[in-house]
């Protein structure tokens, strides 16, 4: 069990040790602007709440009188190890955060061995996160473009750099009505904080001769929403690179099924963190039908509301092969920068070997439904 039980009797640091605390750290730390950016989500916030509300429904159903003494959380996704089954989400500007932006976290995932999934609207390019950490297992998340030879681009360039897989994510075709930024004012996009992919391609610098603020923004804001977007694109992106493609924001069981007869690669049932569509239904209550009508045909991983170990055991109990955290992570960031971050996933690692140990498990493989009951 190591470093689970050698955490026990530490003594307590000034880092935050509940999810709530991070929070409440990085609201003391960020701008009203940047902190409504990362915090609130789309209209009145009922999808964002429900992401929570969702794990309490289920209880764990604990057994006992099992070895425990070797508890192992890794898994493997694409081939690739992961310590156990949790990635670092997409989040981009996260220069508005902290000073030490993608950098910081990509190393921090580095160090703790899971994956970590770098935004399209990064801070820093892809290919200084990729120089940053050689030895992270990296994803590049793909917002697509109206130009197709500029979403060409940003994919092949993603797998020169050493990207192990390309993320698709299909609920922004339009942006979410965000209400909070509105109040506040405030666009990181407009502001160009998550313009390093854009002005370091060579099909944008064809578009955008002259890198002025105001033609790169102009650019970006033309390219960036895609509401005619359908699955035919994914086809025109699979011609494109030889990496596993990942869709990400699927909430329907026969979206799911269509990704699949298109030859994609994995899902990623998400909501987008409660930030596109109010009322959308919770990740976690979309994954069951979701699991069951992929069959295991292809890797189903989940995001939206994950804040905790005992939150990664449901998920994983309820048929994910991964989960992403995206807010917990980003305040740590906000908070201590590469240590913050570093900082959250070791206590959720510590509360997540526990869950496994407590609940009679020892290895991911062994997670199942009957470990869950319903309230």
């Amino acid at each position: 069990m190591g470093n689970v039980f050698t955490r026990i009797g530490e003594k307590i640091s000034d880092y935050p040790l509940f999810a709530a605390e991070w929070e409440e750290r990085a609201q003391e730390i960020l701008p009203a602007g940047p902190f409504g950016f990362l915090q609130s989500g789309a209209g009145d916030e009922l999808t964002l709440g429900q992401n929570r509300e969702a794990f309490s429904e289920y209880d764990i159903l604990p057994r006992v009188l099992r070895d425990v003494s070797n508890v192992d959380t890794s898994i493997k996704l694409f081939g690739q190890e992961q310590s156990m089954p949790v990635m670092l989400a997409p989040v981009g500007f996260q220069g508005i955060f902290h000073s030490q932006m993608e950098i910081g976290s990509v190393k921090a995932a580095a160090a703790a061995g899971i994956p970590f999934v770098a935004s399209t609207v990064t801070s820093a390019s892809l290919e200084e996160i990729a120089m940053a950490a050689p030895e992270a297992v990296k994803w590049f998340q793909l917002y697509w473009s109206k130009n197709r030879d500029l979403t060409a681009s940003m994919a092949k360039r993603a797998e020169k750099a050493g990207y192990k897989a390309i993320v698709v994510t299909v609920d922004t075709g339009l942006l979410g009505w965000r209400k909070r930024d509105y109040r506040n004012g405030y666009s990181p996009l407009k502001l160009l904080k998550g313009a390093a992919n854009y002005i370091n391609d060579p099909v944008f610098q064809e578009l955008v001769p002259e890198l002025t603020e105001e033609h790169v923004r102009e650019a970006i804001l033309e390219n960036i929403h895609h509401p005619n977007l359908t699955w035919d694109d994914l086809l025109f992106l699979r011609e494109q690179t030889r990496l596993p493609i990942v869709v990400k924001g699927i909430l329907h069981p026969t979206d799911a099924k269509q990704a699949i007869e298109l030859g994609m690669d994995a899902i990623v049932v998400s909501n987008h963190g409660g930030r596109q569509l109010d009322s959308a239904i919770a990740s976690l209550r979309a994954l069951p039908a979701i699991v069951k009508t992929v069959n295991g045909a292809v890797p189903v991983l989940m995001d939206g509301g994950v804040r905790s170990g005992a939150d990664v055991f449901k998920a994983i109990a309820l048929g994910a092969d991964s989960v992403l955290i995206g807010r917990p992570y980003v305040y740590g960031l906000a908070a201590g920068g590469q240590a913050g971050v570093s900082r959250v996933i070791e206590d959720l690692r510590t509360e997540l070997q526990l869950t496994y140990a407590l609940s009679g498990v020892s290895c991911t493989k062994n997670i199942d439904a009957a470990y869950l009951i319903k309230r």
